[in-house]
């Protein structure tokens, strides 16, 4: 267990940016938009006497383009958005999945679609943060739920991000994002910190994206003696454009590495699941209150579990099949039209029955309403 450290009061988003700093992050760009714009005022503050950069572009396609240049310029780099920002970011994301560029995404959801709701909490990107840009390629998101795993994530992203060379998604919400409760934050020598592998061969021996034993090739910055050659189209190992095969090669790499790692990148939680008939399935600030409700349920003898999501992408198909083997119903809040639920439909395998909650007025599900789910059922 870490000691020393420091306890903050502060909201999500600006413990999101106290992540960040943590875990190396000195480039942010971003365009400022609700319920995220926190996080860019933070940052502004913060960057530079950290010795950072902090660029407000004229939008967020811009944002996203310029953090792919960052990093390729050796920076660890972040931008932050919100759902209609993130639809412009979907362009610069494909670019940087088929680059291989490490960044991280912040995305603090609100309603939608378009212009939506821009105070009020939704869940609605979830499938846009997987399947947003065009073509075949695996990234990562994350789902934090309280101003402490915002904190966590950020720095995991981070880790992600520089581990397997992808973009990674903060997935937060307009709750997480304002909710103000206690940060733990450790003394840094105790926090964790991932950087890019550099290559194990001289510059005249070396090829763009030539992987090494793990799938994932080694990234050396611009302008360290390295030939690079970093183009948006298909290409082969020297960064040429590619066809056919060769083509087809990448593709299955970019989207291998990530879900034949899920098994590493994947993380739950689990609460009382190992006797529970009926058991909720959820993720973000829906989780705080199906941890209430499940409580309140064990407490008035019904066997209710909880599986909390931490990891969205890759989605975490093997504990949600174990623990559908185990369970009568699976219940699924979330606020959204019930797309996470589709996933654990697809997971479950027919196992059990999977009842979606959605919710799409702009407000987080009450533990009573998860209870009264809960109780519709067997015990």
């Amino acid at each position: 267990m870490a000691t020393g450290g420091t306890i903050k009061i502060m909201q999500g988003n600006e413990a999101c940016v106290e992540g960040a700093l943590a875990a190396g992050c000195r480039f942010y760009t971003g365009y400022p938009i609700e319920p995220a714009s926190e996080i860019a005022e933070g940052m502004a503050r913060q960057l530079p006497p950290a010795g950072g950069i902090f660029v407000q572009m004229e939008d967020e396609l811009a944002s996203v383009i310029a953090l792919v240049g960052a990093s390729w310029g050796g920076w660890k780099a972040m931008t932050a958005t919100s759902g209609p920002g993130f639809c412009l970011m979907q362009d610069g994301i494909g670019l940087a999945a088929i680059t291989e560029t490490p960044c991280v995404i912040v995305d603090v959801q609100r309603g939608g679609p378009a212009s939506g709701q821009s105070t009020a909490p939704s869940q609605g990107d979830v499938f846009q943060a997987r399947y947003g840009a065009n073509g075949d390629y695996s990234l990562i998101a994350l789902a934090p739920s309280t101003s402490q795993e915002m904190f966590e994530f950020t720095i995991k992203a981070f880790n992600l991000a520089e581990r397997y060379r992808v973009p990674v998604i903060v997935l937060a919400d307009e709750i997480v994002a304002h909710t103000r409760e206690r940060v733990y934050i450790p003394p840094a020598d105790q926090i964790a910190v991932v950087n890019r592998k550099q290559p194990a061969v001289p510059p005249a021996e070396f090829l763009t994206f030539k992987p090494d034993a793990d799938g994932i090739p080694p990234m050396p910055a611009f302008n360290t003696g390295y030939k690079l050659c970093v183009i948006s189209q298909v290409h082969n190992e020297k960064g040429f454009r590619a066809k056919g095969k060769e083509g087809a090669a990448l593709i299955r790499r970019l989207t291998d590495k990530i879900e034949k790692n899920a098994g590493a990148i994947c993380e739950v939680e689990e609460l009382y699941t190992e006797d529970a008939t009926t058991i909720v399935v959820c993720y973000g600030s829906v989780a705080r209150c199906a941890r209430r409700a499940v409580k309140d349920a064990r407490e008035q003898g019904w066997k209710a579990g909880l599986l909390k999501l931490n990891t969205l992408w890759p989605f975490p198909a093997k504990q949600v099949k174990a623990v559908a083997a185990r369970a009568q119903r699976i219940l699924v809040p979330e606020m959204n039209i019930g797309r996470i639920a589709l996933e654990v439909e697809r997971a479950s395998g027919g196992a059990c029955e999977v009842i979606p909650l959605p919710k799409l007025d702009g407000k987080c599900h009450i533990p009573a309403e998860i209870l009264a789910a809960i109780k519709g059922g067997c015990r």
